[in-house]
């Protein structure tokens, strides 16, 4: 793991970023790391739907979610 931490994730008491474990490959790292900037959290859809909710006016909503 990396030994850098931020002040944040320092005052958090935050494992610090970077690999899980020395078993996990670079590959594996990298895939869930451009899946998660793809998701609204770890069991959410879509980030757009989120943002999409946020856009639409008072009395609208997005039917992408259905």
């Amino acid at each position: 793991m990396a030994d850098k931490q931020s002040q944040g994730r320092q005052d958090n008491a935050a494992s610090p970023g970077g690999k899980p474990d020395p078993a996990t490959s670079d590959e594996a790292v990298r895939r869930t790391g451009l899946k998660s900037r793809k998701a609204a959290g770890p069991d959410g859809p879509d980030a757009t739907v989120v943002g999409d909710t946020f856009k639409a006016a008072p009395g609208q909503s997005s039917d992408k979610a259905d």
